[in-house]
């Protein structure tokens, strides 16, 4: 999942400047779920941008605007409220934005109307957790499904460090350490020999941006 938040409506609205057409569009997935550009907050753009003396021509919310055939699909059903706009503002990720973008069919300016986070899980609680870096080689199963590329504030692949005090990481005292509890997965599992395997330092070239997979 991409985690995003809201962007403040005050940046939205220097974007939006000198345009008084607007037309909205959500996104039915990760946004939905982070409530940064579910149908909910699309509604409540509209009703901010409408107190604000603009006009919203419409909206939609794509299952995966990030996907070209569903965008498509929906800019294809609300062209007309698109044409009757003078610029159109996304509420999803980075990859929604650009994807609607690249697949308007009628030219007008695309705005930024949320912030992309980082790829994420959420937990049983409702919390969004950073748990993959997409670093292209993953580690998972040599350190218990405990990413230390990302859960290790320094990336180590190799761990702990000297810093670690009593299982806490010395960059976040309330943060624990991650490969004190990769040892403690790997304990449980049976497995610590896995430990004194030394890895090698990354293949970078592996997330070298940008990166494209054709299937």
């Amino acid at each position: 999942m991409i985690i995003s938040k809201q962007k403040d409506p005050k940046e939205i609205l220097q974007y939006l400047e000198g345009h008084n057409k607007i037309f909205i569009i959500g996104c039915g997935e990760c946004s939905t779920t982070c409530k940064s550009g579910g149908e909910e907050e699309v509604k409540k753009m509209k009703e901010l941008l409408e107190k604000e003396g603009k006009t919203v021509t419409g909206y939609c919310v794509p299952k995966a605007p990030c996907i070209a055939a569903q965008v498509k699909l929906e800019l294809a059903k609300n062209r007309k409220a698109i044409e009757a706009s003078e610029s159109v503002l996304v509420l999803a990720c980075g990859l929604g934005i650009q994807s609607v973008k690249e697949n308007m069919r009628v030219e007008r300016p695309v705005h930024v109307g949320c912030d992309t986070l980082f790829m994420g899980e959420v937990d049983g609680q409702g919390a969004f957790l950073e748990r993959c870096s997409a670093c292209g080689e993953c580690v998972l199963e040599l350190t218990g499904m405990i990413c230390p590329i990302t859960r290790c504030p320094k990336s180590l692949l190799n761990g702990p460090c000297g810093g670690q005090d009593k299982g806490k990481c010395e960059v976040d005292k309330d943060r624990d350490c991650a490969w004190v509890l990769i040892y403690n997965e790997l304990k449980k599992q049976n497995r610590l020999d896995l430990l004194k395997k030394i890895k090698p330092p990354k293949d970078h070239t592996k997330s070298t941006k940008p990166r494209q997979l054709t299937l």
